[in-house]
């Protein structure tokens, strides 16, 4: 008797680069004593203390909950989760008076929408998205999903631990080439590390204008800067007194799961200061009905708080993150100088690139699944392995094309401060412990 037939999409998946890591470990048989996962940026911090009041206050009687029912909200969120976006940028000094909000389930259903929204028809490489490579893999992984092309322009991990930018001739001649439906950027990058300073975003949003692009921001991480010199940037930033004609053509991608502490939640924005954009990414959302509402109502307990509050939140976060990267960073170059770590400007996350110390041959696939299928090492008494992403899935190669992120991995700042401390120690024995079965 014959079975029934995949298609062909579903044959061709494979798990995303930041999850492969966790399946493979879960799938193990004989565990070791204890796991390190720096794989996916799962935060482990607890969240902010106004959204974790309305968390364990759920079943109070001012609750919406109180009752136990539990009914959709409108398509684009409740008004006060969408004030909660909005808040947040004001208290940052952006003029939100003309924005509009879309709350979704989580920064990835954004992202999604984002692509349905700028590209050109499934299954044509008409008006694709165009990216700075590497990229945040899900980008590539959505656009894959949804038939929608994505172009990139490459930028290149220096042996200083420096992720060089395009030079603009390069991503404006890429433009010439591609005619893309708008350019992404993520000025505190994912999966880099790298900081966008004000006058980059401007220079790139000059290009948007001119090429009559719509300008699309990953804001994911924007209170998370390090440099003394770096200053908060953002898309709404750049508005028409810099670049005419750049408003009424920027969005930007939000979420409660970064700076908020909130994975879980799945509480994420498409922010845009174009009012048709806005509808018709609402209309296109209509088939999901609506975001967590739960979710909805414990991110909306931002919208009250002020913006002392809010700059006094971020700065914790801000000095938190930059001890826990610059003691991983210095930790990785004392215990192998050959590694490349990228310079830890912005995000929670560096990128390490092995390609100095190993041999001929070296696939960081591998390297992940052996670390989470089989590898460990003695770290101070217990048998630990650390799961890491490879970066493979974070560049858009062509067939044949040698892919950059064979010898490099993506690190993610989100275990506890004792276990950030073991990473550098870890991930230098267990590379060594499988070049040498290799």
């Amino acid at each position: 008797m014959s079975k029934p037939i995949l298609s062909a999409h579903f044959q061709s998946r494979t798990p995303s680069d930041v999850r492969l890591a966790q399946m493979k470990y879960e799938e193990r048989k004989v565990k070791p004593e204890a796991v390190i996962n720096v794989g996916i940026g799962n935060v482990s911090l607890p969240t902010n203390p106004a959204m974790q009041k309305r968390m364990f206050e759920l079943g109070a009687p001012e609750s919406p909950f109180a009752e136990g029912v539990v009914r959709y909200s409108t398509t684009a969120g409740l008004q006060e989760c969408q004030d909660a976006f909005k808040n947040i940028l004001n208290c940052e000094g952006f003029d939100t008076s003309k924005l509009f909000v879309q709350v979704t389930d989580g920064g990835s259903t954004a992202m999604e929408l984002l692509l349905l929204g700028v590209c050109g028809a499934a299954g044509t490489e008409d008006k694709p998205l165009m990216v700075i490579d590497p990229a945040y893999t899900n980008y590539i992984s959505f656009a894959e999903r949804i038939g929608r092309k994505i172009v990139t322009v490459r930028r290149s991990l220096n042996e200083d631990g420096q992720f060089s930018l395009p030079e603009l001739h390069r991503i404006e001649e890429a433009i010439k080439a591609h005619n893309p439906g708008a350019l992404l950027v993520i000025p505190y990058d994912n999966p880099t590390g790298q900081y966008y300073n004000h006058e980059t975003l401007k220079e790139l949003a000059k290009l948007c204008v001119k090429y009559n692009m719509w300008m699309a921001s990953d804001e994911a991480y924007r209170e998370l800067y390090y440099e003394e010199e770096s200053k908060l940037v953002s898309i709404w930033g750049i508005t028409d007194a810099e670049v005419p004609g750049i408003e009424g053509r920027r969005i930007s991608i939000e979420t409660a799961s970064k700076v908020w502490n909130a994975c879980g939640l799945r509480i994420g924005a498409l922010i845009t200061d174009n009012a048709e954009f806005n509808n018709r990414s609402v209309a296109e959302y209509t088939a999901n009905l609506c975001a967590n509402v739960i979710g909805q109502y414990i991110f909306g307990a931002l919208a009250h708080e002020s913006k002392e509050q809010i700059a006094e939140w971020c700065k914790g976060l801000r000095e938190y993150y930059k001890e826990q990267i610059f003691n991983v960073y210095k930790g990785l170059k004392e215990h192998e100088p050959g590694l490349i770590v990228s310079s830890p400007d912005a995000s929670i996350y560096s990128v390490i690139d092995v390609r100095n110390v190993v041999k001929p041959g070296f696939d960081a696939i591998d390297f992940v699944l052996y670390c989470a299928g089989e590898g460990s090492v003695n770290i101070d008494g217990v048998e630990t392995t650390l799961l890491v992403a490879p970066m493979k899935g974070f560049y858009n190669v062509d067939a044949g094309e040698e892919n950059p992120g064979s010898t490099q991995f993506r690190i993610s700042f989100v275990e506890s401060t004792e276990n950030m401390a073991k990473v550098p120690e870890l991930f230098v024995k267990l590379l060594r412990q499988f070049e040498a079965q290799r």
